[in-house]
């Protein structure tokens, strides 16, 4: 697993900062209907979760494109960071320890990569789906609040996992 490096975390604080502003209705309509605006923020929620998990999932060809995507993220903010605002580059503050994935967790994941495919493919909301996942992958294995969201996560897969395929075992 490649480290996550200022650039890649910059990249997804921009990421989610992009989206963010893109999706805030403004305060009258956040005031009179918040269910329904928070519900439009419901896809990218849920598709940075799944960013999250892929980035957890350290083998395969899921992990390796996530690895792969966070690499290139990073890289590609470090290179904004020092071409674009004179700054420097390092790794990031990540968490040196990991929860991870059981067998019936990693099961979930892949499940979770099925649906996550179908539902940009036929979904309106496929370019929210695609920057939370993308946003997931480079905040994931950070030290701050995000990257602290994994440990819940993973625990949830893995409960998940192992409960659903105790039923069919």
């Amino acid at each position: 697993m490649n480290p996550v490096t200022i650039g890649g975390v910059t990249i997804g604080i921009a990421i989610l900062l992009h989206h963010v502003v893109t999706w805030w209705p403004g305060l009258k309509r956040l005031r009179k209907d918040p269910a329904g605006a928070a519900a439009a923020l419901a896809p990218f929620l849920l598709a940075w979760a799944y960013g999250v998990l892929a980035i957890l999932t350290v083998g395969g060809i899921i992990g390796w494109i996530a690895d792969g995507v966070l690499w290139i993220s990073s890289w590609l903010g470090d290179v904004a960071l020092v071409w674009g605002v004179g700054g420097t580059t390092g790794t990031a503050a990540g968490r040196t320890t990991y929860l991870p994935l059981t067998q019936t967790g990693t099961a979930v994941v892949l499940l979770l990569t099925v649906l996550l495919l179908a539902a940009m493919k036929k979904s309106a909301y496929g370019s929210a789906l695609k920057s939370g996942a993308w946003c997931g992958i480079c905040l994931g294995t950070s030290a701050g609040v995000t990257g602290l969201a994994a440990v819940p996560l993973a625990q949830a897969v893995n409960w998940l996992g192992a409960n659903a395929y105790g039923i069919f075992a």
